[in-house]
């Protein structure tokens, strides 16, 4: 006895056989991409070397460390930084350190003063123009000259000194212009410390030539009355009245005066 199926069970096993080629298909595509994802980069299997484990798929690397940079500046060197491109080096910052300290050696005494002997007197000042009065002494003759002692009196309360030459010329008056030319100093003696104490006195002697030694064309004679004194190393003159004839032209010597160097007392040579 035959059984038939339905018609409508007939109809439903027809698909299910149409769908087993598609499921063959697929897991044929399956494993050719599972094996080139397995093959190497050569494109044999074993391209990564004997014994490598291969992660199974899907499995994700595990990430790379994270490093963490310290938040503490480095210190900064005190070498000259280099510069990049061919820029000047720039000048570390530099700190002086402290001053070094010197201590004396353990023992060491401070040097003790030197001891002082007797001060003595301080030395007496240049006789000032305001100490002094001058006058002229007795005249002497010799050779055609005429001299005088030019003396020089200490009118003040002090004891000073005088040293050199006074200097010398005839004028028109106190304060007048010079006549002739200045005295000549004589080199015969050189000059020495006078000391003069109040009241004292010292001299220095005055030539006086004779105008009528000189032609007259060459003297131009005039007449004078006075003499303008300079005491050493002073710049305040003091007068003494004289007169007297004197060249005023050019003639040998420069001068009719001469003068020389101070010595004590009043007349000498």
């Amino acid at each position: 006895m035959t059984l038939l199926a339905p018609p409508d069970s007939a109809a439903r096993s027809r698909p299910a056989r149409s769908r087993r080629p598609l499921l063959a298909t697929a897991l044929a595509v399956a494993c050719a991409g599972l094996l080139a994802a397995c093959s190497g980069p050569s494109g044999h299997p074993h391209a990564e070397g004997h014994g490598a484990r291969r992660l199974p798929a899907g499995t994700t690397p595990h990430p790379a460390p994270t490093v963490v940079h310290p938040t503490t500046p480095a210190p900064r060197s005190s070498a000259p930084r280099r510069s990049v491109g061919g820029g000047q080096p720039g000048p570390a910052p530099s700190t002086p350190g402290p001053a070094p300290t010197t201590t004396a050696p353990a023992g060491s005494a401070t040097p003790s003063p030197a001891p002082t002997g007797p001060v003595g007197p301080a030395p007496l000042a240049q006789c000032s123009t305001g100490a002094l009065r001058v006058s002229l002494g007795a005249a002497g003759g010799a050779a055609g000259s005429v001299y005088y002692p030019l003396v020089f009196t200490n009118v003040s309360g002090a004891p000073c000194t005088l040293y050199g030459y006074p200097g010398v010329s005839f004028v028109s008056g106190p304060g007048g212009a010079e006549l002739g030319g200045a005295a000549v100093r004589d080199p015969g003696q050189g000059p020495a410390l006078v000391t003069l104490a109040p009241g004292a006195v010292a001299h220095a002697s005055v030539q006086v030539a004779v105008a009528q030694n000189y032609p007259r064309s060459v003297c131009k004679p005039v007449t004078v009355h006075w003499l303008r004194v300079y005491p050493p190393g002073q710049y305040v003159p003091l007068y003494a009245d004289l007169t007297a004839t004197t060249c005023t032209g050019t003639i040998p010597g420069g001068s009719t005066l001469g003068i020389y160097v101070v010595r004590p007392g009043a007349t000498g040579s």
